[in-house]
Formats: structure tokens, C-alpha cells, sequence
């Protein structure tokens, strides 16, 4: 039997099986194919628009609300920087003429106290206040207060029965606005032969009441307060009030060495002593006026002028034999500086410190339009081996070693006492700012003296180092040595001065100053060892009563207005055991010069004494100007002993400095002889 199926067939079949097709899917019948090429709007969900609406107002509220209050904070800061001068004049006012003793940094608790007292209260430290006379009241009680309205009522008639009329002490003489200050006016009631005292009277006025009396008021100051009207009678009344010229009551108060200043040209370029017979008969006047010593300034252009570290001091050695021969005590000054105009008397820095620099000028201090300024060497080289390979700070340094080695006898007999480092211009720590010989005139504010290339290159590093290298330059809107404070857009009121840039670059530049002091103070520690190191600082009153200080802040002190500037100099002051010189002003000025430059002797004076005694250190004084009239002399002796000062500090030496040898003038020499014996405590 043949089967119907053949091996072909069976492998087609098998191929069949093992191919497996796909087979066409069923569509359902409730399918949509969509075959658009655009995506289907979505729809927004409800309220979409109103949320988005809403933020957009939200955040425009914000940044509205984000800009007031940054104008807020503008405003505020204004308030309070407006609120701080209007505080800060008032205490200024209270020092100067209440003679209120306030603390540096007082606050209105030291205000109230300082005024309870004045006005015949006692305030103890904790805060409890009482009458002088009565004792101090004991700690409330509860049952205290039950009684309050009893004894309120009781005072009441008390005072009325009594009447007390308290009188401010007037140290001046007496004027109109004196007599005013006092509250014993017309409300005292005296017989009609008495004295009365009227807000109407003058000083002419009542100086002819009182000669009717057979009394002259002069120059007076009124006592202690008067306790009640029965004390009020003409005799007593007189009694009260105490007759005496400016400057006497000194008797047995504190003595204060007076040194005199020699003149100048007593050496020459030399080194030789011109006039030895002339120098005894100065010093035998000054020997004969009881002063204690002399003071000499030893300059810098004379002993090491023509060779670099050769020193010649035989002019100097035979001058303080002189002065060795009249028993005196002996001064120093390390005179780094230039002295005098051009001239006869002119004494130049090193002749060889002139020839460096003719080949780098940049070893002076330099102005904005790039003037050279030779009176002393830029602070910028301190560490800058430019002179003839030696740095600035250490040709400072040999030259004091020098003078520590070759007189070495004299420090060992005692002769000599102290010596002062010239720090800048004028041997004084201060930046050349204010020069004549550049055009300055009394009263500009000075300009900027760092634009040689060493400090250029240092305010570089500093802008830099700070992030911001534009800062690297000095302020162009600071005006020319003769402008004023409102002249200029960097020291008017809200000037740049108090910008970012500006803080930086004073914090800069004063920082200099500091570091100039530390580094030539270091070496003199080491040369003179224990010694007394005397260091002058300036007294720039001018413009002190603007914001701003300009004449400060160019001459190197970053004291603006509510910034003690002179605290940071007197912690490097006081890091070397040194003791300040300050100088002292003569007369007060007149009105007009107060209004035109905004001076301020006073309290200048007050801020920098309080501040150095308050840091402890000690104080001498230098007069400014060289002859005084009575007043003058008397403004001396006041300065240099403050009645008001709570501690009684008073300074350690003064210093007299005249242009010319005493024994050539006569006009000022009972003066001095008067003046001597006050700051001895011999006048009485």
C-alpha cells in the first residue's frame, strides 16, 4: 500500500509547524486612532490665573517692602549719627566751660551725677543720691511709701522757710553771662545799704558798687554756695567772694619741672660750638630763674651730614660740658627732621641722604600733584633698603646708638634725663600735610601725603588683600592744601570720608602712622634701654568741631567725630613705656578765627589729656608759641595743672621753647620768672 504522503511533503509540513506567523490583531470596535501632530491643550486647574495674579502682587509688596526698609535703616542711621554730634557737643560744652570732670566715653548716668553734684548733691557709686547734709537715706520699705505724700509736704515748707540759694564757683573774671549762672539775683532781698546783684549789672557796674564799699571785685570767683538768706548780709556777702589775679592759689599744689628750649644754631653744619661765652650767659639767666633744665635738640643733618655712618658730636660734647658746669639737668632731641626757611638758619637732612635722593625721589613724601617734600624721610622706606643699603628705620637706629655710645659718661653721671625721637615733620608724629613750603596756609585742611611709590605700592597690597583693587589709589575729591571741609566732596558733611572707600583708606593711612611709631620706638627701647623716651604729638585744633576733622585725618589721626583717633596711638605710646608731649596752645581764639575754622583749643586739649591719662600714661607739655602775654602763661599753668580733674594728674615736665636766647629779650622775663614759680608751686 502506498501512503499518500512523501518525504517532501513531510518537511513542508514540519516547516509549516515551525514558522510561526503573526497573525493580524482584532480592533475593538470602541477604538480611536488620532492622528493630529499637535499635543492637546491641558486644562489648567480652577483658580490657576487668581494664584498667579496673587504672587506677582506678593513679590512686588516684597521688594517695595524690601526698599523701605533699607531707607529706613539710611534714615535711622542719619538719626543716630545726628543724635551722637548734638551728644557729643554737649559734653564737649559741660568739660569746657561747666569744668565738669566727664569721663571719655560718658554716658547720661555720668551727665545726671555730674550735674547732681554741682548742684550740692551727693551720688555714690551704687547710684543712691542725698543731700550734702543730711546722711545717706537708708533702702526703701514697703512701709516707706505709705508716708511719701507726708514727707513730700513736709519739704515743701521746709525749703520754703529756708530758701537756699546755691552759687556756681567762677574761676574767670566776671562777665555779664557769669552773673547769670548764679542764682542769687534780684530774688535776694538785702537791706538798702547792702550789695545787691542784679542780671542787669555788668562788670563796670559792679565794680563801682562794690568801690563804694571800699571793695574792688577785679579778677574773681565766687565761693561756696550761700545756706540760707540770713547769710545774705553785704559783709558776709564779701566775704564770700575771693579776691586774686589769674594764676595764684598754686601754692603747695604739685611741682612740675620747667626744662627751657636751647635756640637752635648753637652748633653749626660743622659740628662746632658758635658762641661758647654767649651759651653760659643764657644758661647762668636761666640758673638764676630756678629752672630745672635745658632742652637740646641734636639734628640728624649735622652729626652724620656729609659720610654715612660717620658721626660728629664734639660741638654737642663741649655744649653739654657747659651746661655740666651749671648743674642742669639735660634733654635730648634725635632731630630726624629739617629746620627753618632757607636761609642762615636753615639745617637740611644728610647731605648724602640729599644726593640718594636726586636719583629716587620717592624717598620723600610726596602730594597728590607729585611735589617732593624734603623736610623728613617717607615713612614708606622704614623697611626699604634704599640708603646706600641701609632701610630708613635702621639709619634711625645707628644714629641713636651713636649718641647712646659717645656721651655714654653723661648718662651714667645722671645729667642726662630724656630723650625725644623726632617721629615726622617738626620732630612731631604727624604726616607733612600742613607744610608752608608747600603753600599751606592757617586754616587749610592739609592734604594726603602717600603718593611716593613705596606707599602707593603698600595701599595696593592693602586694596587687594581688602578685595577691592580699585581702592588702590588716593581720595581725588579731597580738595588742595588750602581748601575747606565744605569745599570738597571727601571731608563736607556725609562725604566720602564716611564711605566704604573712605574708611578704608584713613584706616589705611593712620594705620602707617602707627606702624611707622612701633618700628622706630622699638629700636630706641633698645639703644636708650631704660632712659625716658619722650614722643610730640601735634595739637590740630582747627576744624575740630566739623564731622569730619579734615586737619586730623591728613596729618595721620583718624579721630572724626564720635572716634577717640588719639586711643590707638596711645596704646603703641604706651607699649614703649613713652611719655607724650603735648603741644599747648597759647591764647584763646578770638571769635571770628572759631567761626572761620571751626577750632577748637579746649576741647582738643581735653581729648587728648583724659584719653592719654585715662590709658596711663605719662604727660609733658611744650608751649606752641614762643612769648606769651599774662594770659598765656596763665593758660600754661592751667593746663598743665587741672583744678578739675578728679585725680589731680598734672604733667610730669613742661618745656619752654623761645626763637631766641632769653637774655636778648626782656619783654616776657618777669613773666617766665612768675610763670616758673607757679608750675614749682611757689606762687602764692
Amino acid at each position: 500500500m502506498y501512503s499518500n504522503t512523501s518525504p517532501v511533503n513531510n518537511r513542508f509540513v514540519a516547516a509549516d509547524q515551525d514558522l510561526q506567523l503573526p497573525q493580524p490583531q482584532q480592533k475593538s470596535p470602541t477604538a480611536t486612532t488620532t492622528y493630529s501632530h499637535h499635543p492637546q491643550p491641558q486644562r489648567r486647574p480652577r483658580g490657576f490665573a487668581a494664584t498667579f495674579s496673587t504672587d506677582s502682587a506678593t513679590s512686588t509688596i516684597q521688594a517695595k517692602s524690601r526698599k523701605e526698609r533699607e531707607k529706613e535703616k539710611e534714615r535711622t542711621k542719619l538719626r543716630e549719627r545726628h543724635r551722637r554730634a548734638i551728644t557729643s557737643r554737649m559734653l564737649a560744652g559741660l568739660r569746657q566751660y561747666g569744668n565738669f570732670p566727664l569721663p571719655a566715653r560718658a554716658d547720661m548716668n555720668d551727665v545726671i551725677a555730674a550735674l547732681a553734684r554741682e548742684a550740692g548733691w551727693v551720688v555714690e557709686a551704687d547710684g543712691t543720691t542725698y543731700k550734702q547734709s543730711s546722711p545717706a537715706p537708708p533702702p526703701p520699705t514697703p512701709h516707706s511709701f505709705s508716708h511719701l505724700d507726708s514727707v513730700q509736704q513736709s519739704d515743701h515748707n521746709n525749703a520754703a522757710s529756708v530758701g537756699v540759694y546755691p552759687v556756681r564757683s567762677v574761676e574767670s573774671p566776671l562777665s555779664s553771662s557769669s552773673l547769670k549762672n548764679c542764682s542769687m539775683m534780684s530774688s535776694i532781698e538785702c537791706p538798702p545799704s547792702g550789695l545787691r546783684i542784679d542780671e542787669s549789672l555788668s562788670p563796670a557796674s559792679l565794680d563801682s558798687a562794690v568801690a563804694e564799699r571800699g571793695v574792688s571785685l577785679g579778677n574773681c570767683a565766687f565761693a561756696s554756695a550761700v545756706p540760707s538768706s540770713e547769710s545774705l548780709e553785704p559783709r558776709k556777702l564779701v566775704q564770700e567772694v575771693v579776691y586774686k589775679e589769674h594764676g595764684s592759689g598754686l601754692s603747695g599744689t604739685s611741682f612740675i619741672p620747667v626744662y627751657v628750649k636751647l635756640s637752635t644754631g648753637l652748633v653749626n653744619n660743622f659740628c662746632q660750638l658758635m658762641d661758647p661765652e654767649g651759651i653760659k650767659q643764657e644758661i647762668h639767666h636761666l640758673k638764676s630763674l630756678c629752672v630745672d633744665g635745658v632742652v637740646v635738640d641734636c639734628w640728624w643733618g649735622i652729626v652724620e651730614g656729609w659720610t654715612p655712618q660717620k658721626y660728629e658730636w664734639a660741638g654737642y660734647r663741649e655744649l653739654f660740658n657747659i651746661i655740666q658746669e651749671f648743674g642742669m639737668k639735660l634733654k635730648v632731641v634725635m632731630a630726624f627732621h629739617e629746620h627753618g626757611g632757607y636761609g642762615s638758619g636753615f639745617i637740611s637732612l644728610p647731605q648724602w641722604i640729599l644726593e640718594v635722593g636726586k636719583i629716587n625721589q620717592d624717598i620723600f613724601f610726596t602730594d597728590r600733584e607729585g611735589r617732593r617734600n624734603t623736610e623728613c624721610l617717607s615713612w614708606g622706606i622704614d623697611k626699604k633698603r634704599v640708603l646706600r643699603g641701609r632701610t630708613g628705620i635702621e639709619v634711625y637706629y645707628d644714629f641713636m646708638r651713636s649718641f647712646r655710645t659717645e656721651f655714654d659718661d653723661f648718662f651714667i653721671k645722671g645729667l642726662i634725663t630724656a630723650v625725644e625721637i623726632g617721629l615726622g615733620p617738626s620732630g612731631e608724629l604727624k604726616y607733612p600735610s600742613f607744610s608752608e613750603r608747600m603753600g599751606w596756609r592757617y586754616p587749610g585742611i592739609g592734604e594726603f601725603q602717600c603718593y611716593d611709590k613705596y606707599f602707593l605700592q603698600d595701599l595696593g597690597k592693602a586694596a587687594k588683600l581688602r578685595g577691592h583693587t580699585v581702592w588702590a589709589r588716593g581720595p581725588e575729591n579731597a580738595g588742595y592744601y588750602n581748601s575747606k571741609p565744605q569745599e570738597t566732596g571727601f571731608f563736607s558733611e556725609n562725604g566720602d570720608y564716611d564711605s566704604y572707600y573712605g574708611r578704608f583708606f584713613l584706616q589705611w593711612y593712620s594705620q602707617f602712622l602707627l606702624d611707622h611709631a612701633d618700628n622706630v620706638l622699638t629700636l630706641a627701647r633698645l639703644a636708650f634701654e631704660e632712659i625716658q623716651i619722650v614722643v610730640k604729638i601735634p595739637a590740630v585744633f582747627w576744624w575740630y568741631k566739623t564731622t569730619s576733622h579734615a586737619a586730623e585725618l591728613t596729618a595721620g589721626y583718624y579721630n572724626r567725630a564720635n572716634q577717640n583717633g588719639y586711643s590707638r596711638v596711645f596704646d603703641v605710646l604706651k607699649k614703649h613705656a613713652v611719655t607724650l608731649n603735648f603741644l599747648v596752645s597759647g591764647p584763646l581764639a578770638s571769635s571770628s578765627e572759631i567761626d572761620e575754622a571751626s577750632s577748637d583749643h579746649e576741647g582738643l586739649s581735653w581729648q587728648i589729656l583724659s584719653s592719654a591719662w585715662d590709658q596711663g600714661l605719662s604727660v609733658a607739655g611744650q608751649n606752641a608759641q614762643p612769648c606769651l602775654d599774662k594770659e598765656g602763661f596763665t593758660r600754661l599753668v592751667e593746663t598743665a595743672k587741672p583744678r578739675s580733674h578728679p585725680d589731680g594728674r598734672h604733667f610730669s615736665f613742661f618745656t619752654f621753647q623761645q626763637h631766641s636766647p632769653l637774655f636778648q629779650r626782656t619783654t616776657c622775663f618777669a613773666q617766665i620768672e612768675s610763670f616758673i614759680k607757679r608750675m614749682h608751686g611757689e606762687h602764692s
